[in-house]
C-alpha cells in the first residue's frame, strides 16, 4: 500500500471520530449513540379518547371488541327460510317446423312431448341474520330475509333451533319482526342511532355465507346516506365487513347497543355496507307488534330539492326545505291551502333541511293530528295547520324527478289539443306540450323529453300556446327561467339559463 492510500485512510478515521464527538454533544438522546437515553420507553403515547369507553383494549391503544362479541353473540340468531317457487313451462321448445312437404326434424316428437310440460314446484332456501330484542323471543331482521317464506327457522348461538312466526313487516323500510316461543332469552339493548358520528367504532355480527356468528368491525363511514332504495332512505354507511347472510344482523356501538340493522351492500365494492338506523325501527316497532304492518302519515304533495338555481329563480333567501311541485286535489295539504311553489321549512316542530327529511317525519306523525307547518310563500314565512291523512299503498310522499323539461332553450312546443291530451292521459288542457328537444341543447342536458307539458313559466300559469309565446318573449337574454313541468301525472320545477 503506498503512502497516498495511508493518508486517505487516516483522514477518514479522524473524520469519523470527530463527527462522533460532535453528534454526541449535540444530540445526546439518539438511541444509536453509546450515551443516549431512550425517553420513549418511559413516556408512552396517550390512548385515543374513544378507547376509554371500551371495556377492553389491546397494547396498541386500539379498541378490543372481544368483550362486546362475547356479551352480544348470544343475542344474534341465524335465520333460514324456505320458499315454494311455482314451476313454469318447460325450458324445452319445439324447433320451428319446416315448410310443407319437407322432411320433419327427427327430434320433433321429442320436443313436442316436453313442450308446455309444467315443471314441478321447487323449494328455494335462503339465509340471513337477526337479533333478539326481548326476553320472550321477539327478533328483528330485514323484510327481504323473510319475504314470501313458507317456513322460518331460527338457530341460536347454543345451536337450539326454533320455528319462528312472522309478526309484522314493512317493505318500504325493509324491517321485519318475527317471534320464537321461548322465555328468559338474552336480548340486545337498542341504542340511539341519532347520536352516531362519522368515525365512531362499530361492530357487526351475522351469518355471512352460513358462517355462523361471524364478528367484523370498522367505523361509521357516513350517516344519512341516500342510496335510491325509496323515499325513506337514511342509511348508516360502514366499512365493517357485511356480506350475503349478514342481512338483518345488528350493527353495534362501543356501549354494546344496537344502532343499526345491516341491510345492503354495494355489489363489487369492498368496505361499503349500509345499515337501517335503529331509531327508524323503534318508531315502527309498536305498529309491527300490534298490527303487523306500518301505517304512515300522508300530506298529498309531491316535493323536490330546493336547489340554489331554483331558489334564485324564485328570489328566495332560504336554501333549505322541501319545494312543493304538485298538490294532490282533495288531499290534506290541498285542504289546508298549500300551493305549488311553497317551500316547507318546518313540520310539526321539526326543521326540514332537505326534501328527504319530510317523508320520514310525516310518516311517523299520528294519523289525524293537526300538525303545524311553516312555509315560505312569496318570500314571506307563514304558518298553517294540516290534518295528517293516512298513506295508502299506491300513494307516495315525494316525487323526486330524475330529469326535467323546459322552453325556447332548445324546445319546440305546441298547443295541448284534445287529441294530444287524450294520448298523454291528461284531462287538464292548460299549458303546452313539448314536441321536440334540440340535441345538445340545455333542455336536453337537463333531461327534457318530448311529451312533457309546461304548466307555468316563472310562476305564471300558461293557458295556451299564445300565453307561452307571450311569456317567452319577455325573457331577457342571459336571464334564467323557472318552469313547472308535468310528466306522467307528476309535476316538478326546473331552471334554465341562457
Amino acid at each position: 500500500m503506498n503512502r497516498k492510500n495511508w493518508f486517505i485512510i487516516l483522514a477518514l478515521v479522524l473524520g469519523a471520530f470527530i463527527g462522533g464527538i460532535y453528534l454526541s454533544a449535540e444530540f445526546p438522546d439518539l438511541p444509536f449513540l453509546p450515551n443516549a437515553t431512550v425517553k420513549a420507553e418511559t413516556q408512552p403515547s396517550p390512548a385515543p379518547a374513544s378507547a376509554k369507553a371500551v371495556s377492553g383494549s389491546n397494547p396498541s391503544g386500539c379498541p378490543s371488541f372481544s368483550a362486546l362479541a362475547k356479551q352480544l353473540s348470544p343475542t344474534v340468531v341465524n335465520i333460514y327460510t324456505t320458499k315454494t317457487v311455482k314451476g313454469g313451462r318447460s325450458i324445452f321448445r319445439m324447433p320451428q317446423r319446416r315448410g310443407q312437404g319437407q322432411q320433419g326434424d327427427p327430434f320433433e316428437e321429442f320436443f313436442r312431448y316436453f313442450e308446455g310440460t309444467p315443471r314441478p314446484e321447487m323449494k328455494q332456501r335462503s339465509l340471513g341474520s337477526g337479533f333478539i330484542i326481548s326476553e320472550d323471543g321477539y327478533i328483528m331482521t330485514n323484510n327481504h330475509v323473510i319475504e314470501g317464506a313458507d317456513e322460518i327457522k331460527v338457530i341460536l348461538d347454543n345451536d337450539k333451533r326454533y320455528d319462528a312466526k312472522l309478526i309484522g313487516r314493512d317493505p318500504k323500510t325493509d324491517i321485519a319482526l318475527i317471534k320464537i316461543e321461548e322465555k328468559g332469552l338474552t336480548f340486545a339493548p337498542l341504542g340511539n342511532s341519532g347520536a352516531l358520528q362519522v368515525g365512531d367504532w362499530v361492530m357487526a355480527i351475522g351469518n355471512p355465507f352460513g358462517l355462523s356468528h361471524t364478528v367484523t368491525a370498522g367505523i361509521v363511514s357516513a350517516i344519512g346516506r341516500i342510496i335510491g332504495s325509496g323515499p325513506y332512505d337514511n342509511f348508516i354507511q360502514t366499512d365493517a365487513s357485511i356480506n350475503f347472510g349478514n342481512s338483518g344482523g345488528p350493527l353495534i356501538n362501543m356501549k354494546g347497543e344496537v344502532i343499526g340493522i345491516n341491510s345492503q351492500i354495494v355489489a363489487g365494492g369492498q368496505g361499503i355496507g349500509f345499515a337501517i338506523p335503529i331509531n327508524m325501527a323503534k318508531d315502527f316497532l309498536p305498529q309491527l307488534k300490534e298490527k303487523g304492518k306500518v301505517t304512515r302519515g300522508y300530506l298529498g304533495v309531491l316535493i323536490q330539492t330546493l336547489t340554489p338555481d331554483l331558489a334564485d329563480s324564485m328570489d328566495l333567501k332560504v336554501r333549505e326545505g322541501a319545494l312543493v311541485s304538485q298538490v294532490v286535489s282533495g288531499g290534506p295539504a290541498d285542504k289546508a291551502g298549500v300551493k305549488v311553489g311553497d317551500v316547507l321549512v318546518e313540520f310539526d316542530g321539526k326543521k326540514i333541511t332537505s326534501h328527504h327529511d319530510l317523508p320520514a317525519i310525516v310518516a311517523i306523525t299520528p294519523i289525524g293530528k293537526k300538525a303545524k307547518v311553516v312555509i315560505i310563500r312569496d318570500k314571506k314565512e307563514k304558518e298553517i295547520f294540516i290534518e295528517v291523512g293516512e298513506l295508502k299503498d299506491e300513494e307516495t310522499a315525494q316525487a323526486e324527478p330524475g330529469s326535467a323539461p323546459v322552453n325556447h332553450f332548445g324546445i319546440e312546443a305546441e298547443e295541448l289539443t284534445p287529441e294530444i291530451a287524450q294520448e298523454l292521459g291528461v284531462k287538464d288542457r292548460r299549458g303546452v306540450v313539448i314536441t321536440e328537444v334540440t340535441p345538445g341543447s340545455q333542455a336536453e342536458e337537463v333531461g327534457i323529453r318530448q311529451g312533457d307539458i309546461i304548466r307555468q313559466i316563472n310562476r305564471k300559469p300558461i293557458q295556451d300556446l299564445a300565453d307561452y309565446q307571450s311569456l317567452m318573449a319577455k325573457i331577457g337574454k342571459g336571464k334564467s327561467i323557472l318552469l313547472l313541468i308535468e310528466r306522467e301525472k307528476q309535476s316538478f320545477f326546473v331552471v334554465l339559463q341562457e
